[in-house]
């Protein structure tokens, strides 16, 4: 896990995406099945409070409350559930948490919900047409999630096969390179941190022509296909 400041982080995303609130909260989120940006505020600001509940109850079966049914009430109720969980997360990382994947510590959710809220501040500002770009080395983080955490979670609950191919990941702002899967790589594929992490959540194409392929393009995009994230 990448030494990074998840709390400021997770505050500058929140921040950001709360503006995102003030606008018609009926707008489709193309990148999120069918939700609209109500939808998506929702999701998050359950999210919020359920992450909260796994650090101060140690549990991951919480239910939190619905969001208002006045759109007009939603970004106060989102912006409430993002000071509850930050307050909640700004303590010792390596204290004990309840966590759906090691290491069960406040330390995992500082990251994860850092992560998430990146994600999803960049759909809804692309909902509204005007998507910011990411911070590079908090992008490269986010690769790195998605090969230490998600793809291996999903491979345990069943979503997802184990890659029979390695693939390796290249980011060409920072430097930095992952692979995926068993032995040598088959193929690589470049880009910036933020090309890497759009492509890997679904947000970006593999073929899209800012991502540069080499080797056995066949084997590498097989390895991309099973599910690496929810």
């Amino acid at each position: 896990m990448a030494s990074l400041p998840y709390l400021q982080l997770l505050r500058q995303e929140s921040d950001a995406f709360s503006a995102c609130l003030g606008h018609d909260l009926s707008l489709p989120v193309i990148h999120c099945g069918d939700w609209t940006l109500r939808g998506l505020a929702e999701h998050m600001g359950r999210g919020n409070r359920w992450a909260a509940a796994a650090v101060t109850e140690k549990r991951g079966d919480y239910e939190a409350p619905s969001a208002p049914r006045v759109d007009d009430e939603v970004r106060g109720w989102f912006d409430a559930s993002a000071d509850e969980l930050l307050a909640v997360l700004d303590t010792d990382p390596a204290s004990e948490a309840w966590t759906f994947y090691p290491p069960h510590t406040v330390g995992f959710w500082q990251r994860r919900r850092a992560q998430e809220m990146l994600i999803h501040r960049w759909d809804a500002q692309n909902a509204l047409g005007e998507a910011l770009p990411f911070d590079p080395e908090f992008a490269a983080d986010g690769v790195a999630e998605v090969f230490d955490t998600m793809a291996p979670r999903q491979v345990k609950l069943g979503r997802a096969e184990p890659p029979r191919h390695a693939l390796r990941l290249r980011a060409t702002d920072t430097g930095q390179s992952w692979t995926h899967g068993p032995g040598e790589p088959v193929a690589e594929i470049s880009g910036t941190a933020e090309q890497l992490l759009l492509m890997l959540w679904g947000r970006l194409p593999a073929d899209d022509a800012s991502i540069s392929w080499s080797g056995d393009r066949a084997a590498g995009a097989a390895t991309l296909a099973a599910p690496l994230t929810p």
